[in-house]
């Protein structure tokens, strides 16, 4: 069995996690190198959700009943959680939403119907780039597109990190709002944050950052990465599917409009007008994520107690060992960085003239599921002249048998198509 220094215990890890002692396909064990997509969830997050199902189940905030009394206690519980793993000034700070995109959506929305000094319009410019998500990009496009903004993006580099040769001339004095990814779901860049944050503040751009496939990862201070938002996803991060989390600062979040109207994000209503509750309600329209809150609550706890910094040298690891071996089957083409410096763990690549659905199918047979496409990320595809990539993703229970796995597959794959 192949050590690597820095690794955890994963086959503890692994016991809590019931979905890995899966069989597929006539008994063949499940290797699962599909977490940027989304993660397996622990027992401890499935029996959070089953208790909450089972003993607390009741709408919050205004009941006086104590099942009211008590999913309130554990939602707003949950907020607290959120707020310590990321190193949030104020609980009020965190907003929960369905997912990131939901998040992303809500700050381009925000903006778009703001006053002064906040108003995106046809006088100015949004800057994003050319790796984002398309949950990163469609927002700012609308958003262009019913404002008369102008859009731009940073380009990248042959080696898949953005190009900032000209961040003087991408970023001016026009710019709004600067949104980027913290790391890319597709090429695993890790990005320079404090660069772009620091170039956007010399001109007063508000910075949002999409941590989709950080938060997950690595120690999350919002405090020190200096920007306005923040938004990531819970079903990334051992948590539920449903439950999002977007942060902002708090005085942004007083001066700006809300998204959706509703019941709960309002202080009074009448027939002529209406008054909001302060943040974070203002922007939780109608009954939350209720049960996905807990779950994301469980889920950071789980995080927590093993530790972020330990999670991330263990994936640092796994990277390292899984470019290695990759960089050895023939024909196959890291799309992004090629080492594992500044690097996630996600490595998506090309296989000669194989197509990757056709890897990604014959790989499943042999029981390894990996993801297959554009990533919602087409634009980096077209940069790279390539239809589409196969993509391998690790989480903390991943181990270097599985990377021995996959490049076992792969060389299946090569003699399946000759």
């Amino acid at each position: 069995m192949t050590q690597l220094p820095g690794l955890l215990d994963t086959e503890a890890i692994r016991k809590d996690f019931p979905i890995l002692d899966r069989q597929v396909h006539d008994g063949r064990k499940l290797v699962y190198l599909d977490n940027a997509a989304t993660s397996q969830k622990p027992r401890q997050v499935l029996d959070a959700l089953s208790e909450y199902y089972e003993r607390y189940n009741a709408n919050v905030h205004r009941g006086v009943h104590v099942l009211a009394e008590e999913a309130t206690a554990l939602y707003e519980g949950a907020r607290d959680k959120v707020a310590a793993f990321i190193n949030a000034p104020s609980r009020d700070e965190v907003i929960f939403t369905k997912n990131a995109s939901e998040s992303l959506n809500l700050v381009a929305n925000m903006l778009g119907w703001a006053d002064e000094p906040y108003r995106v319009d046809s006088e100015t410019e949004i800057v994003i780039t050319e790796m984002e998500h398309h949950s990163n990009i469609v927002p700012w496009q609308l958003l262009s597109q019913r404002t008369g903004a102008k859009l731009k993006w940073f380009g990248l580099t042959d080696d898949g990190r953005l190009d900032l040769s000209n961040i003087d001339e991408i970023i001016t004095e026009k710019t709004k709002i600067v949104s980027f990814v913290l790391v890319s779901n597709i090429l695993g860049t890790v990005n320079p944050v404090e660069a772009i944050v620091r170039r956007a503040q010399e001109v007063g751009a508000l910075v949002c950052i999409d941590a989709s496939q950080a938060a997950p990862h690595m120690p999350m201070d919002v405090q020190a990465l200096q920007a306005d938002f923040v938004a990531f996803t819970g079903h990334k991060m051992c948590g539920p599917t449903g439950i999002g989390v977007l942060w902002g600062r708090q005085e942004l979040l007083e001066d700006l409009p809300p998204f959706l109207g509703g019941g709960e994000m309002i202080e009074t209503v009448s027939m002529h007008s209406s008054t909001y509750a302060p943040a974070p309600h203002k922007f939780e329209a109608g009954t939350p994520p209720i049960a996905q809150a807990v779950g994301l609550g469980a889920a950071i706890d789980y995080l927590s107690a093993i530790g972020m910094d330990k999670i991330l040298a263990h994936e640092h690891a796994i990277t390292e060992y899984a470019v290695r071996r990759l960089t050895e089957v023939p024909d196959l083409r890291i799309i992004g960085p090629a080492t594992a410096e500044d690097r996630g763990a996600a490595i998506s690549f090309t296989l000669g003239d194989i197509h990757p659905h056709d890897v990604g199918q014959v790989l499943d047979e042999q029981g390894i599921a990996v993801r297959v496409g554009h990533h919602c990320a087409r634009p980096v595809c077209l940069r790279y002249g390539i239809p589409a990539t196969t993509r391998a993703s690790f989480y903390l229970y991943s181990t270097p048998a599985e990377i021995d796995a996959l490049v076992d597959g792969l060389e299946h794959v090569r003699n399946f198509f000759g």
